[in-house]
């Protein structure tokens, strides 16, 4: 990885130095308890007593081997990077991911002038995917296609990268870099709309120029009129040809026709595309705005997403296909009768879903962990219609959205909200930034800036012009990197716990009732076959330290080993006094079965 600053590496040995001393310590007071070495160490190999160690408890009178209390109780940012450290990600290939959302544009420039690329996004897969990294075995990439913007949701050729990105042979660098890793790599796809530069429309525009006034158009001398929505009429969300009495449909903006979707032909096309990028490595698709599909019409967009469905399973049975229903919970949830794997769980995203109303003190701990519960049995309910089974997709912010340094008062805000996040179940989203806290509201351009790679590092893009100028409240990735206490290693930490402990993303929720309030929310994730071990999660929500008592409900039973935290304080700590744990503000506990 490209880190230009000799700071940052100095920074890292000394954090490396003092995690290897605390773990030398730990080791030697423990003999061979371990029972194996280095940092990959799964679940069943960490001795319950170790932990407890690790973690600060003082349960009466300490053995004759265990470390002096002083010696054990180590601040929060150390405590919780040596936990995870001891974890060991888990490589399952299924829908349960952990995916990082990349705008190609604004993410890492390979050739200098200033355009994010292919290449640059394939130089820095070890950072999204690495165990030194973030983690993360999905990627998913805004559109690549050929097109006049640099967003590229108009499309003018689905055939072809943009030019801007690089070249086919740079997109299959990047399947294949990714399938080496794990990394399942989905291709933002949206079919609602071509640009105004696509050949279909060029051809169809250019044949209504030519017909004779009061004519009627024939798709049989050009199909292509028949692949867009065209009226004499000017009608709410049309907009006029240019050199004609005609309209085309164009919800959106004037530069994107709206596809007939109900033409037999455009889905032929459709159908074609799809078949095309799986066969080049595309791993599955991100449906934009599928709510869009036929205007006001939900029974349509849900008949059209099953269709698209069965599609892309004739062609591949393991793609993967989520969509965008940016609607209320109850809306979009029907969405799933489609037997679409996954939607975006809006209602627990952005500035007003659930996890902000948590963040804030607007809603009781209990609530929390009744809404992670709930909303599993919403989808369930409605995928259970078309014979599936709902993979969540929970996300905090995405390209079309504040980022939520934008808004937040202060850090532990902002990292308990990405923490909140990546505690739903199904297959989590991470937009680039977000591990450092970027900032980006109020338009497009500021939302999709640069990634701060850091000043002067190599690849570092211009991003959408407007979009400079924005003040890093926490740094860049150089600064915060190896950085005890910063976002990027907060998040860093919160990745490796969700791919560790596969319970969280799998399993069903249960609300421990007895250790939930108005402050803390409990909940037990468990895996009905008992494939995967059970996790309980305790959350504090207030800013101010919060004891409980485990022994407040009988679902709490037997979780004795402190395995993870999550503190967003530097200085702050979990600690486990017998049945008592003690949150610091904000603070997670993760703990298994002894």
């Amino acid at each position: 990885m490209r880190r230009p600053s000799w700071r940052w590496a100095l920074a890292v040995a000394l954090v490396l130095a003092a995690l290897v001393a605390a773990l030398m310590v730990w080791r030697g007071s423990q003999g061979s308890t371990a029972g194996t070495s280095g940092t990959g160490v799964t679940i069943a190999d960490i001795d319950p007593e170790g932990v407890t160690a690790l973690s600060g408890q003082a349960d009466g009178q300490a053995d004759d081997d265990s470390p002096d209390t002083d010696d054990a109780t180590m601040p929060g940012s150390s405590q919780m990077a040596l936990l995870a450290s001891r974890l060991e990600p888990q490589a399952i290939d299924d829908d349960y991911r952990t995916g990082y959302e990349v705008l190609v544009y604004s993410f890492c420039d390979s050739d200098g002038n200033g355009i994010g690329d292919l290449a640059g996004l394939t130089s820095e897969l070890d950072y999204i995917s690495g165990e030194d990294g973030l983690c993360a075995d999905e990627l998913w990439v805004l559109p690549i296609f050929s097109s006049p913007t640099y967003h590229k949701y108009d499309v003018a050729s689905f055939e072809d990268v943009d030019e801007d990105y690089g070249t086919l042979a740079d997109f299959t660098s990047l399947a294949d870099a990714c399938h080496e890793r794990g990394v399942r790599l989905i291709l933002d796809l949206p079919l609602n709309h071509t640009s105004v530069e696509h050949p279909w429309f060029t051809a169809a525009a250019d044949y209504l120029r030519a017909l004779p006034e009061g004519a009627e158009p024939n798709t049989d001398d050009c199909p292509y009129v028949g692949y867009y929505n065209f009226s004499r009429e000017a009608q709410d969300g049309y907009a006029q040809l240019a050199g004609t009495s005609w309209y085309y449909e164009a919800r959106f903006w004037e530069g994107m026709p709206d596809l007939n979707l109900a033409s037999d032909a455009v889905r032929d096309e459709i159908a074609r595309i799809v078949e095309l990028w799986l066969d080049r490595g595309a791993d599955g698709f991100r449906l934009d705005a599928v709510t869009s599909y036929f205007t006001g019409d939900d029974d349509a967009n849900i008949a059209f997403l099953a269709w698209l469905s069965g599609v892309v399973r004739a062609a591949d049975e393991d793609a993967y296909l989520v969509g965008e229903a940016w609607e209320a919970q109850d809306t979009y949830a029907r969405y799933y009768e489609s037997g679409i794997d996954s939607l975006f769980d809006f209602a627990f995203a952005g500035s007003w879903g659930t996890v902000h109303e948590a963040v804030m003190g607007n809603m009781r701990g209990w609530n929390l962990a009744v809404a992670y519960a709930s909303e599993e049995a919403l989808y369930a309910e409605h995928s259970a219609v078309a014979g599936t089974v709902a993979v969540n997709a929970p996300f905090y912010t995405n390209h079309d959205m504040d980022r939520n340094a934008s808004y937040y008062e202060d850090e532990g805000q902002v990292k308990l909200a990405l923490a909140l996040n990546l505690l739903g179940t199904g297959n989590a989203f991470v937009y680039y930034g977000e591990e450092l806290g970027m900032p980006g509201a109020a338009d497009d351009a500021a939302r999709r800036a640069a990634m701060a790679w850091g000043d002067g590092a190599d690849g570092m893009c211009d991003g959408p012009e407007g979009s400079v100028g924005q003040e890093l409240a926490y740094g860049t990735l150089a600064d915060q990197q190896g950085m005890a206490g910063s976002v990027y290693e907060y998040v860093r930490c919160a990745l490796r716990i969700r791919r560790s402990l596969p319970a969280l993303a799998r399993g069903t929720t249960t609300v421990v009732d007895g250790l939930s309030g108005d402050d803390v929310g409990a909940f037990v994730r468990s895996c009905a076959d008992g494939e995967w071990q059970d996790v309980l999660v305790v959350i504090n929500l207030s800013a101010e330290p919060r004891e409980v008592s485990l022994a407040g409900d009988a679902k709490a039973d037997g979780f004795g080993t402190l395995v993870a935290v999550l503190c967003v304080g530097e200085d702050d700590e979990v600690t486990l006094d017998g049945q008592t744990l003690t949150l610091p503000g904000r603070g997670i506990a993760l703990l298994v079965k002894a």
